[in-house]
């Protein structure tokens, strides 16, 4: 059967739900790729028509159409789905019983988790869906719950900004793609080197459509950029808050790593004092204290000097007493004379002792010599002293 609109509408009418079927549509389909976009659009337009059983099938076939598209590598079919599939899912979804739904859900699930589609034409098909079931009342499931354009109740507060610009810049995308891929087509046909050139008239023609062709996908595009102008900005300032809070972050980190160590380092050191025998019920001194105020030191005992003293010092010190003459033949000892001493009831005191000198002979020898004649030293003034001790003493030296 030869390619054209009948042929595409009569195949998508006698599709029936077994699997077989679907997959032999689809491999006709893809037989005749390079009529993507005009099958995708007659695909479109059967999908507005039919009742709404009807078009869970024809979701069937852009999945078997996309996926096997996938698989060969062959974009052809992609790049036509990619800006009406969002549509067509909406259609398709809007109104449908709830088993339908779900079943649409999960083919748009396997979509995302495959990477069948772009990564914005999967978040405008997930949007759209969010739409309706917020429309409705209803919740997302999971499938579709991780999404971004998901229910705001689940989107963090960081990341509201972000849905608006990233909504507009699908939207752009969906109209920009089909431009341009048709300015390039028709700038091929007509300036590509060996393309066979028409008469003036038609071919200027031709190049005035050209020229409109272009003009489109230029505004198409520039509306394109303004958004991801947008969206980039907004990114940055999330981009801007996360650098600044990891720099924070890292700073706290390592004054907790630094707190950490010197916790460690102490606890060495109790456990060094506990095994070295400190008493349990002793507190124990922090090294905090002893860094900003030492204990006062105890002051050294003074210890006497070993060196023995000067001859300064030696000058100044006091004599020995004289020692008792040894007896000798040349200088006998001296008789001594008994003291008479009355009991009185107070005793005299002498005043200074009556001995003043001892000569040294020239053999060593020493002898004692008095200053006054009598052989009784001179005691002094005889206040004091009795009367009758007074008179026995001077005859006893007058007897002498």
């Amino acid at each position: 059967m030869a390619y054209n609109d009948d042929a595409v509408l009569a195949k998508l009418s006698s599709m029936s739900e077994t699997q077989d079927s679907i997959v032999s549509v689809a491999q006709w389909i893809m037989f005749y790729r390079r009529h993507a976009d005009r099958t995708v659009q007659l695909w479109l337009q059967k999908l507005k028509d039919t009742q709404s059983h009807k078009r869970l099938l024809l979701i069937y076939l852009a999945n078997e159409v996309a996926q096997q598209s996938k698989v060969r590598r062959k974009e052809e079919f992609l790049v036509s789905f990619s800006p009406a599939v969002a549509e067509a899912v909406a259609v398709a979804y809007r109104g449908a019983p709830h088993d339908i739904q779900q079943r649409i859900r999960r083919v748009v699930d396997v979509w995302k988790e495959r990477g069948v589609f772009e990564g914005p034409i999967q978040q405008a098909v997930e949007a759209r869906i969010a739409d309706l079931d917020k429309a409705r009342g209803t919740t997302t499931k999971a499938g579709l719950g991780g999404s971004i354009f998901g229910s705001g109740a689940s989107l963090p507060a960081e990341l509201t900004a972000l849905v608006a610009p990233q909504q507009n810049v699908s939207k752009m995308l969906l109209t920009t793609k089909p431009a341009l891929k048709s300015a390039n087509t028709d700038y091929d046909s007509l300036m590509a080197a060996g393309s066979t050139v028409p008469s003036a008239p038609v071919y200027a023609a031709r190049l005035s459509g050209l020229l409109k062709t272009l003009a489109q996908a230029e505004g198409a595009v520039e509306q394109c950029v303004q958004a991801r102008r947008v969206l980039v900005n907004e990114l940055q300032k999330l981009l801007d808050t996360n650098r600044n809070a990891l720099i924070a972050d890292e700073n706290e980190l390592e004054h907790v790593m630094q707190r950490k160590l010197k916790v460690e380092d102490k606890k060495t050191e109790v456990e060094r004092a506990i095994m070295a025998g400190l008493p349990n019920d002793e507190p124990y001194l922090t090294g905090n204290g002893q860094d900003e105020q030492a204990a006062p030191e105890l002051d050294r005992p003074e210890v006497e000097a070993l060196t023995p003293p000067s001859n300064d010092e030696a000058e100044f010190e006091p004599s020995e007493p004289n020692p008792v003459p040894e007896w000798s033949p040349e200088f006998p000892p001296e008789s001594t004379f008994p003291t008479h001493i009355a009991p009185t009831t107070q005793a005299p005191e002498p005043e200074s002792s009556s001995y003043k000198s001892v000569a040294t002979s020239s053999n060593g020898a020493k002898k004692r010599r008095l200053d006054d004649t009598n052989e009784f030293p001179d005691l002094g003034r005889d206040d004091g002293i009795d009367a009758d001790v007074a008179e026995m003493l001077r005859r006893d030296s007058g007897s002498t």
